[in-house]
Order: C-alpha cells, then structure tokens, then sequence
C-alpha cells in the first residue's frame, strides 16, 4: 500500500474513533467530578470504605493551600514507597532471583513513576520483579494519571466557582474518582482488547525457546496486558518490556497499534469537552481542541514526510527511513505513534526515536518542547493549555485595549505572574541541565555519537542530551536511545528534573485556581476579548509557538536544525 494512503487510513481511523467517544467520555468525566453520588459495589460503597480507612471527610472542601499540601504529600509518599519496594524486592515473593535495585536507579524510578514520567534507566525484565511491577509501577501509573486529572478539575473550578475562601475542592475525592471510576473501568476494556489481539498477561518470569541459530534462549513473560492498558491510557509509557510499545508481546499487531494510540490520546481529547461541559460553555473546549489538533496535525505532517524521504542507498530501498522502526508498523504507524506519545506526556515508543531523520526527531522533540498540550499528558495537557490561553488573553488584551479576563474572572498581576511562572518552569530546567551536562567532561563518553565540535557525531550527541532533558522535564520519559543514562550524574539530575518540572507547575496551577476562586464573576462587555472561536485559537496556536521559538530556537539550532543541513 503507498505510504500516504496507508497514513491516511490509519489518522482518519484514530480520528474517528476519538470523535465518537469524544462526547460520552467528556460529559462522563464531567459528571464523575460534579455528582455526589458515591461509588457502589452491590451494597458496597466501594469510596465509603475507603474514606473511612484512610479518614477522609469527602464533604471538606480545600483551599488550595490544603489541595497542594495533600498532593505533595501523597506524592512525597508515594516516592518513598516505591523507593523502598524496589530496595527490598530480592526478599520478597515473585523476585524471580532478582535482587534489589540499586540506590540511584531505585530513586530515578521512584520519581519518574510519582511524576507521571516513567522514564528508565533499566531494562525491566532483569531489573524488576513480577511483584514491584504490579504493586509498585502500575499502581503509581494509575494515581499519577489521577493526579494530574485532578489539578486540571481544580482549576476548571477555579473558573466557575465564586468562594470567598478560594475553596477547589477536595484532593483526596477527586483522586479516588479518577482512579476508580475512570481510569480503572477504561483500562480494563483497553486491556481485553489487547488480550483478544495477542497481547500476553502471566506471572511467570519467562520461558526458554530454541532460536534460529540453535542456541537456547529466555523470553521474558509478565502481566503485560494490563499495565499496557494503563500505560497508554494514563499516559505513562514505561513499559514492562524493555522494547516498550516495539515488542511483539505488548503491541503485536497493526490493530493494537491502533487501539494504543486511540488510549494515549482519548482522555487529553475528552479532557476538552469536560472542560467544556464544566464552565458552561462547550466552544472554549472546541476552541482548545482545535489548538490541540492543529499543533499534532502539522507535526505529524512534517514527521510523516521527513521519515517518507529516501536519503541514500538504504533508505531509497527501503523505501523510507526504515532503520530502528517495526515492519509490521511501518513509517506511518511509527510516525503516528511517535507524534501522539511525544504530543502527550506517555513516552511509549514503538520505533527507535534516536534512528528517525534529523528532521523527524526534531520535530518529536519540539513536540515536547511546546509543553506538550497537542493534546498533552492526562489533564496536565489541558491545565497547561489553559495557562497559554491565559497568557494570550492578557498579550491578546494589550494589543488591542481590551479588557485580560478569562471565563469572567479578571486577570492582574498575580494571575499573570502565576500563569508565567508556570510557562517558565520547563524550559529552565531543559536548558539549565543540557548546559550542565555538555560542559561535564564525562559526559561525551555516554552519547552514543560524539566527535569533534561541529561533526555531525557531536551534533547528534548534543540532541541526545537536549531530548533526554526535554523528557525528562516535561513528564515525557522517551528517550534517544544512543545516550547512555546510568551514571550517577544522569540518575540524579534528570530524577530532580522530573520531580520538579511536574511539582512546581502544579503549585502555581493550583495557587492560580485559588485566586481565581476567590474572585467574582464579571459579566463579558464590548470590551472583553472572545476566548472562543477562529480568532482566539489563531491567537492562542502563536502564543505557544512564539513562546516555543524564541525560548528553544538556539538550542535546535545547534541539533537537530544543524543535523538537519548537514
């Protein structure tokens, strides 16, 4: 089949299917974050229970000083929790003779699971027992996700309510809730269909196959089907293989191909109409989808065509930039897949991202480099949308002398400085750990390319380190994989890099939602700029892309832009 034809079938099937859930999911999330109706089980109320054990009042509104302090306390737990199980699982049942981690990769796990990152530095079918990846990994993929679900509701709130307090509701609830109701039921489906199509679940650690060659080989086996499930619905991306979405035993055909893309991208997408739903008015989540859409289009477009190039003898026979990609996926399906993990913060990867042209693997790592909202990890997408919305509303307002207010609450210094602070998080921590690194004098001994300044070798290093620290900040967790992580320096660094690039947004996303709460609504005059339609989204898509080029422009000049020209 040709390429283009092939392309388009398959984002024409993904959109489809996006667009028939894209009403149900959104209201239904909707619901489960307004409704007081607890959670029964028969005659169990399953969240009853548990809020009685954990002595939760779910009535007690929070401030957002209470709504921050309970999530980095949740989070700080969290991290010390899985610290401590990676440690100690050489004694505990299922270890499969494995022993515990190490200090440093123990602690780089333990934050990159807590912050949605899933980054590793490990190959899981020898470092992780069939006990840690269940209890420890999958369960931090299922309340990270909520996590960020949660700080997007707080916000949305934010918006609607008017409290005199600034209350945002209740952390411990809209945990629960994201938890149980949707991402629980959601990855339970996602995880039949791949046990229909051939995805494996077991508990054994492996078992031994005769190769080709004639040599006896051991092939890895876990509970795969359902930590795939929630891997790419809560986008996560760590897989529990060390070929990740590439190995046949996670995604063994065209169809799961699908149906995984279809699960990374449905709840940023959905988040939209929830949004919509929430505030009262459904064209400002049409206006933010359209934003989204138009960002994943147009890198899909330039990665598609890059990847289709035949630059040289191999890749003209090939018929494309086949090299580190699967054939039963081909360039459309790893191009498809590469822009939606790289657009959200999931990281999974079916293709090699490290062996994509220079134009293709710049145009996933600005994917990253835009923060990552087309359409952006599980409600950190939408909240970081609507942060750029906020700072377009206020330039927008400054153009033209109109009124910087949002969804009827008004836009001051604090608002600004809040939203600002938020945007400026990532790139410091991109830019400040990549010059770090380049300078050490060790660090060229773990690129898998480097040389002389200005060969094409050190220009791909450099991108390699650039990638990891644009992963690692923005919660993404894929990696180029010609650079080699498991260093002291990298375990650490890129651990505080995804720590604080997803805790600090947060504390100023939820110090803004308080400030917001606190406000009255005003009615919208001749003077209020609309915030929805053609002329708010074009506005919008420049203010993120601006904010992108002018920040990052130096540093894919002297990568991939460079490479590129080559």
């Amino acid at each position: 089949m040709n390429p283009a034809l092939a392309a388009g079938l398959q984002t024409a099937l993904v959109l489809g299917v996006l667009a028939i859930l894209y009403v149900p999911v959104g209201d239904y999330m909707a619901k489960v974050y307004t409704t007081d109706t607890e959670l029964r089980s028969g005659d169990l109320r399953v969240e009853s229970v548990l809020y009685r054990l954990c002595r939760i009042n779910p009535r007690a509104e929070q401030t957002w000083y209470g709504y921050a302090g309970s999530l980095l306390g949740f989070s700080a737990a969290s991290v010390l929790f899985l610290y401590f199980l990676q440690r100690i699982q050489g004694v505990l049942p299922l270890s499969g003779g494995l022993s515990g981690v190490s200090p440093a990769v123990a602690f780089n796990t333990a934050a990159s699971f807590v912050a949605n990152t899933n980054w590793q530095s490990y190959a899981p079918e020898t470092t992780m027992s069939n006990l840690t990846q269940p209890l420890g990994l999958a369960v931090q993929n299922f309340v990270s996700a909520a996590v960020g679900m949660a700080v997007a509701v707080a916000l949305i709130r934010g918006f609607v309510r008017v409290s005199r307090g600034g209350e945002i509701g209740n952390f411990w609830v809209d945990l629960t809730r994201g938890s149980l109701r949707i991402l629980l039921p959601f990855s339970f489906v996602i995880a039949l269909i791949l046990l229909s199509q051939g995805v494996i679940q077991s508990f054994h650690t492996g078992f031994g196959s005769t190769g080709l060659d004639g040599h006896s080989v051991t092939n890895a086996l876990a509970p795969v089907a359902s930590q795939e499930a929630i891997k790419e619905l809560g986008t996560n991306g760590g897989g529990i293989l060390a070929a990740n979405s590439a190995h046949p035993f996670e995604n063994p055909t065209p169809i799961t191909n699908i149906v995984e893309i279809i699960a990374i991208l449905l709840i940023p997408v959905a988040l939209t109409r929830t949004f919509g739903t929430m505030v009262g008015d459904r064209k400002q989540g049409l206006t933010l989808l359209s934003v989204m859409g138009l960002l994943w289009a147009g890198l899909l477009a330039v990665t598609l065509a890059a990847e289709s190039g035949h630059r040289g003898v191999a890749a003209t026979a090939a018929g494309g930039m086949m090299e580190g990609k699967e054939v039963r996926f081909g360039i459309p399906g790893s191009a498809l897949f590469a822009v939606s993990t790289t657009g959200t913060s999931t990281g999974a990867v079916n293709s090699a991202h490290d062996s994509m042209s220079p134009l293709g693997g710049g145009a996933v790592l600005l994917n990253m480099l835009l923060g990552e909202i087309a359409p952006g990890g599980v409600g950190t997408g939408l909240y970081s949308i609507l942060i750029f919305a906020l700072i377009a509303v206020f330039v927008g307002g400054l153009l033209v002398g109109r009124t910087p207010e949002y969804l009827g609450k008004k836009l001051g210094k604090r608002e600004i400085t809040l939203a600002a602070l938020s945007v400026l998080v990532m790139p410091a921590l991109v830019l400040i750990g990549t010059g770090i690194t380049v300078i050490l004098s060790s660090t060229t001994g773990f690129q898998g390319n480097s040389g002389d300044p200005g060969t094409p070798g050190s220009i791909h290093g450099f991108t390699e380190v650039l990638y990891a620290f644009a992963s690692a900040s923005n919660n993404n967790g894929s990696a180029f994989g010609g650079l080699t992580v498991t260093s002291d320096w990298f375990q650490a660094s890129l651990g505080v890099c995804m720590l604080l690039g997803r805790l600090l947004p947060i504390i100023f996303v939820l110090a803004l939602a308080g400030s917001l709460a606190s406000q009255r609504k005003t009615a919208p005059t001749a003077g209020t700029l609309p915030t929805a339609g053609p002329m708010f989204a074009g506005l919008l898509t420049g203010t993120v892309v601006l904010v992108a080029a002018l920040t990052f422009f130096p540093a894919l000049a002297l990568g991939p832009i460079a490479e590129a020209l080559q």
